[in-house]
């Protein structure tokens, strides 16, 4: 068995750098073709499109070509199973939860400065910045938590995964404006949290529903900077007043010990109310001779051709009874 897995740890390790180099190449090409083909405000939702499409295209071909996955979108947590909806409404529900325990701290301790603007082309930046941060949020969930982290999990187990793809989410964003020691631990936690609502529930629902309405509550409604970055607020746009540990400074509330803390007791909160999906869903991984086995496809082909079952009384009218023969006629018999 050790000399099976062996070279198979080492082909998905493999795999997790190609899918890294690809993605690399992926976004200088979106950035290329949306300057050709938009200009203006729309020009990023344009390269962040352009990148979802060639993320999805190209880890699903990977998926198809190198695991032979007959559903790669499906395998890389996107399948639109049933409920899958409102997987999306609780990782959203849960992030404005989290984002909005995170500045009311600060807003009752410190204060905030508001301002709206209410300009017609405001309200249409408005529009193009939620399109942008739900594309945006799709895009890194699929590359963090899509098919290299699966490809990663396979490499180093679940747990060893979590920490690399955490660790990876918090130093990329160093690279943000503003970024500082507390941000960057507020990150690694934000991307553990990402990792473990994968996990439990092998899909990218929740995922992509916390990501998106953190960043959307965090820029759209309370207008404050999001990561150090701060075009994300055309209607409303607010300052902080208070100590740089509990308002995170210029990078904003990611940067702040609150959210640390928030982020901590978000993970606990996800893992309860995760527990029906995780006990439907992660299903251990079964790796027979170094090959992994889809458990979730592998269930629905059985319920697929399972025969239907009899049931377990059953009512059959009872039989008619036999007409009696005539009686033998009287004497002899004939010869």
């Amino acid at each position: 068995m050790k000399r099976s897995t062996a070279p198979h740890r080492v082909r998905a390790f493999g795999y997790v750098f190609l899918a890294g180099v690809y993605f690399y190449y992926a976004r200088i090409l979106a950035e290329m073709a949306a300057r050709g083909l938009s200009s203006g405000v729309w020009t990023e939702l344009v390269s962040r499109t352009l990148l979802l499409f060639l993320l999805l295209f190209g880890y699903g071909s990977m998926s198809l070509a190198f695991d032979r996955r007959s559903e790669p979108i499906r395998a890389m947590g996107l399948g639109r199973r049933p409920g899958w909806a409102r997987e999306f409404a609780l990782g959203a529900a849960l992030g404005w939860g989290m984002l909005t325990a995170s500045i009311l701290p600060m807003v009752l301790n410190g204060g905030m400065v508001v301002t709206i603007w209410a300009a017609p082309h405001q309200f249409l930046l408005l529009v193009s910045d939620v399109l942008l941060l739900a594309v945006a949020s799709l895009a890194e969930e699929v590359v963090f938590r899509g098919y290299p982290f699966q490809k990663l999990i396979e490499a180093v187990g679940p747990f060893f995964a979590t920490v690399l793809a955490s660790l990876l989410f918090g130093l990329l964003h160093l690279l943000n404006p503003g970024a500082n020691r507390m941000s960057t631990m507020v990150a690694i936690l934000a991307g553990w949290l990402l990792s473990a609502a994968y996990l439990r529930t092998r899909a990218l629902w929740i995922c992509w529903g916390w990501h998106f309405a953190w960043n959307a509550s965090m820029c759209l409604l309370f207008g404050l900077p999001l990561s150090g970055i701060t075009s994300f607020s055309p209607v409303v746009q607010s300052s902080t007043i208070g100590a740089d540990w509990l308002t995170g400074s210029d990078y904003g509330p990611e940067g702040s010990l609150t959210a640390l803390v928030v982020m901590l007791a978000g993970i606990v909160v996800l893992h309860r109310i995760t527990r029906e999906y995780a006990h439907k869903y992660a299903q251990p991984v079964i790796v027979p001779a170094g090959l992994p086995v889809d458990v979730e496809a592998l269930n629905r082909a059985h319920a697929a051709e399972a025969p239907a079952a009899a049931p377990l009384v059953q009512i059959v009218p009872a039989a008619k009874p036999a007409e009696s023969e005539p009686p033998a006629p009287s004497g002899d018999p004939a010869v």
